[in-house]
């Protein structure tokens, strides 16, 4: 027979605090990493949660999902987006290969699960739903379940970017206590052969807390505090974790694994200012105040290229034949594209050094390139910087604080990975990348591996 697995996905979760001498005492992971192995977890480039858990669970990469953010472009127009959902996703996740084996499961809070798609057990979305009035699980009628056994479900942390920390820890934790609630409920209740679940109050901690907690953050204030409330609840989530472990019981393989990891935000780069600066960008508007990219009447035929903000900085070229009114030659394209990517990278911080950009061209990331992809992706201060969209107004080319709210952290490369079981390889294991969960789940639940699917089983 083949043995269960459960995954538990935690959001944003970081190497730092998890492995090594910083790790806060979490005894129910230690016993899992003692019983198994253990590691760093590269993420997808970029890493970012949408599309980090589909690459996951997918096997495939950005450029095979066509998936590089939250928000993507849709054609070549100026303003065609979509919000990758769902819907997006066009290849198998793991549930769904599974679903087709006859395989029962159940998917809690997995990110681009909304709208709900039909699999041979039960499903409950992920943040991307909008509210709790939707439509939000698989069957129907598990909604109505959600809400008369554990009082209801909570999508997501509103509002994790404030300044008022307190109501904001009190949110993160009533998300992660309902998420375990509805996780115990939904284990102890329905048949299964694979469990996965994502509790996504790490992220929203880290975003909202990360500086109060990191002695080495840019502003940490030595005796805060909050300056214990990332060990506290990374400890609670610890707590919890071992909690749904017992309840699985023995026969139950464990993966513990995060998406991409955190640091701390030194600050943001206004990408589009240093555009206009560098006479590559127009705009018709009056600057003489701060204003967002997106609502300013740009002059295209005067435009080389723009950018959008965010974690990492996504840079689009306007190209002949290509964009409405591209003003780059499709011959001078590569060399342009060269030149832009050389001048990111010799970008100077705020203290006249070498900020440290890293300016990447999806070509060389991924195995194919599909969909609208950007033609760079920025790397501010190799992710110690994010990008910031707005232009105009007083303001230098940095930012101290985000654009859209406070902001204490920004993405890392390496999240965690933990697998624990009767036949999981012991010790801490190096080179573990995202896409190695997918197959990896897949062997042990006795299911062939689709071909094509990325990354390889950690024996």
């Amino acid at each position: 027979m083949n043995r269960r697995v459960l995954v538990i996905g935690l959001d944003c979760a970081a190497p730092r605090w998890v492995f090594g001498p910083e790790a806060f005492p979490m005894p129910r992971l230690r016993a899992l990493m003692d019983g198994g192995c253990w590691g760093r977890l590269r993420s997808c480039d970029p890493p970012i949660t949408v599309p980090a858990w589909a690459c996951m669970m997918s096997g495939r990469d950005p450029g095979e999902l066509g998936i590089y953010g939250f928000r993507n472009r849709r054609d070549h127009s100026y303003d065609g987006m979509f919000t990758a959902n769902a819907s997006a996703i066009t290849v198998p996740r793991v549930w769904d290969i599974l679903s087709r084996a006859g395989k029962k499961v159940v998917v809690l809070g997995v990110p681009q699960t909304y709208p709900v798609k039909p699999v041979n057990g039960w499903l409950v979305s992920g943040f991307l739903a909008p509210d709790t009035n939707s439509e939000y699980t698989y069957p129907r009628n598990l909604k109505a379940e959600l809400e008369s056994e554990c009082g209801g479900y909570i999508i997501d942390v509103k509002d994790f970017r404030t300044k008022d920390k307190d109501g904001l820890l009190q949110r993160i934790y009533d998300l992660m206590e309902n998420r375990f609630a509805v996780a115990r409920h939904l284990m102890a209740s329905k048949p299964w052969d694979f469990f996965m679940m994502v509790e996504m109050g790490v992220d929203r901690l880290h975003h909202g807390f990360w500086k109060y907690g990191d002695p080495a953050h840019p502003r940490h204030e030595p005796g805060n505090p909050y300056q214990n409330v990332l060990r506290d609840y990374y400890q609670a989530v610890d707590q919890r974790i071992g909690e749904l472990v017992d309840l699985a019981g023995g026969n139950t393989d464990v993966l513990i694994v995060s998406d991409h990891g955190a640091k701390s935000m030194y600050g943001g780069v206004r990408i589009n200012q240093w555009l206009i600066q560098e006479g590559l960008l127009a705009v018709q508007d009056d600057l003489k105040e701060p204003k967002r990219f997106e609502d300013c009447t740009v002059d295209w035929p005067r435009t080389k290229a723009w950018a959008s903000g965010g974690y990492y900085g996504r840079v689009f070229l306007n190209v002949q034949g290509r964009e409405p009114e591209g003003v780059i030659a499709v011959q001078e394209y590569e060399a342009f594209r060269d030149e832009l990517a050389a001048r990111i990278e010799a970008m100077p911080g705020p203290d006249g050094k070498l900020l440290g950009n890293r300016a990447l061209k999806p070509q060389e990331l991924y195995r194919t390139v599909n969909g609208v992809a950007p033609d760079l992706f920025v790397y501010f201060g190799d992710l110690d910087w994010r990008s910031v969209g707005e232009v105009g107004g007083s303001e230098a080319l940095y930012a101290k604080e985000n654009d859209t709210g406070p902001d204490d952290a920004n993405h890392d490369y390496d999240g965690i990975f933990i697998l624990s079981g009767a036949d999981a390889p012991r010790g801490e294991k190096n080179g573990l990348q995202l896409m190695d969960v997918a197959p990896t789940v897949l062997n042990a639940c006795g299911v062939a591996i689709p071909e094509g699917m990325g990354g390889h089983i950690i024996r």
